[in-house]
């Protein structure tokens, strides 16, 4: 079992590992592997950053190991994958077979040089990159080359309930974010304070973490699309984000907001909308399931978050697997990996998603794959069920369904860089500084690009030397 490096320890090893001095890196060459689907594997596949702690998952992984074979024995390091864990196995030449990590962290891990290209994988097994969406492959293609198999799409749509609309006079339109005049006069319509006390908040703009998201309609985005330039002090920028914090000002501010955030019962039968503590908000598609768990009977509305054009846009993000630059058996990792991404792999867990909600004659609300064949196949199997079971075009769940993806169908993913971590912080930390009344939007973008260009520039120029 690997044991977890200490932090001074792994940022030495990290170090060393960018600069290029680390010794024992030897790159795998995996020219003479043979990826077919036909030939017999046999040994151990040391997997790193994966867990089966759902059906979808597990439901997969009972696919992979049937492809894999029965000589061959699967390890799991279960848990979210740690970079600079991974990156000090790499550098000791001791790195699992593959791994499995956010898109960020691929692409960001393919420009440092840590990754092996998947091409002759993808040749040798006859996968399709084609039918991957292309935001989800870009993510993690570097130079030419695909350093990732992608896998599940996270990404935002508009809720709101509809008891509180009806009371307000509103409808969804003046929600969704397609005219944030009208948004902003239905979260003040929507919003009730007593005293001090938040009691319900009109509109959540779910900042600091849709920033992205809320640039996206905007018409902009806060990095350019090779990776190279950031774009935070854009005026379309600053604007988004001057727009998205005054939604807290009929709250009382952000930190009223927070605080009735933090106290919420996100996942019970008490949460927001069920308690009537919400009025509408950007949410990741996920928290659809949830909603239909625990508050089945609460009156809701859905539809795709929308630009100020009136068009669909959301954010997305996702899940990739990659191999190691070093790996022991990337013949090994490769069919698990395909097999997992496979339609056929997806179509089986959607299925079973849908032969258990009949028993409840709850509505399976999709699965979204990164795999536009697969998402095309699994929403029609979502809207058949729908069918069968009796609900109507209006139902909410139906409406549900159709929001996430058509909002799927519109996402738009941040591009591979070097220096996505750093990237991130200095926006993450312009934005607090905002919310946080320590800083003007523009002035906290502007330091925020100062530091996020600054951090880009130090990354590709490495990336150039190796």
């Amino acid at each position: 079992m690997r044991t977890r490096a200490t932090t001074v320890g792994s940022l030495v090893v990290v170090g060393l590992f960018l600069s290029g001095c680390a010794s024992g890196i030897q790159p795998r060459d995996d020219s003479k592997v043979d990826y077919s689907t036909g030939a017999h594997l046999s040994g151990t596949l040391d997997v790193m950053g994966f867990g089966l702690g759902d059906d979808v998952a597990k439901t997969r992984d009972r696919d992979a190991r049937k492809a894999l074979g029965g000589d061959v024995r699967v390890a799991m390091a279960q848990g979210a994958l740690d970079t600079q864990t991974f990156l000090s196995a790499v550098a000791a030449g001791d790195p699992p077979d593959l791994v499995y990590a956010s898109r960020d962290d691929v692409g960001s891990l393919a420009t440092q040089g840590a990754l092996l290209p998947l091409d002759r994988c993808l040749r040798g097994s006859d996968t399709d990159t084609s039918q991957f969406r292309e935001t989800a492959l870009a993510q993690v293609s570097h130079g030419g080359h695909v350093y990732g198999v992608p896998e599940f799409n996270q990404l935002q749509v508009a809720m709101a309930s509809t008891d509180l609309l009806d009371r307000a006079g509103l409808t969804m339109s003046d929600v969704n974010g397609s005219d944030w005049t009208a948004m902003s006069a239905a979260n003040a319509a929507m919003t009730r304070t007593t005293g001090k006390r938040l009691d319900v908040l009109g509109v959540d703009s779910k900042l600091p973490d849709f920033f992205w998201l809320w640039t996206l309609a905007n018409g902009s985005s806060p990095i350019s699309a090779d990776g190279r330039t950031a774009q935070l002090d854009d005026p379309a920028v600053v604007e988004a984000l001057q727009y998205a914090v005054s939604l807290t000002k009929p709250a009382g501010g952000f930190g009223r907001v927070k605080a009735v955030r933090d106290a919420a019962d996100l996942f019970g039968e008490d949460n927001p909308f069920a308690s009537g503590a919400l009025g509408a908000e950007p949410m990741d598609n996920w928290y659809v399931n949830v909603l239909e768990d625990v508050s089945p009977d609460v009156h809701l509305q859905f539809d795709a978050f929308r630009d100020r054009t009136g068009d669909p846009i959301a954010f997305a993000g996702g899940s990739a697997w990659a191999v190691p630059v070093n790996a022991r058996d990337p013949q090994l990792a490769c069919r698990y990996a395909v097999t997992m991404t496979s339609v056929d792999a997806w179509l089986d867990a959607a299925e079973a998603r849908i032969r258990e909600g009949d028993a409840s004659d709850k509505q399976f609300t999709g699965l979204l794959t990164a795999n536009r064949v697969a998402d095309a196949r699994i929403e029609r199997l979502a809207l058949d069920q729908a069918a069968d079971q009796g609900r109507a075009s209006d139902d909410q769940w139906v409406q549900a369904v159709r929001a996430i993806y058509t909002a799927n169908d519109h996402a738009v993913s941040a591009p591979a860089n070097p220096a996505a971590a750093e990237f991130a912080k200095a926006w993450q930390d312009g934005v607090n500084s905002v919310l946080n009344g320590q800083a003007t939007p523009e002035a906290a973008m502007h330091r925020a690009q100062r530091v996020a260009q600054q951090a880009l520039d130090d990354a590709w120029a490495e990336e150039g030397r190796r």
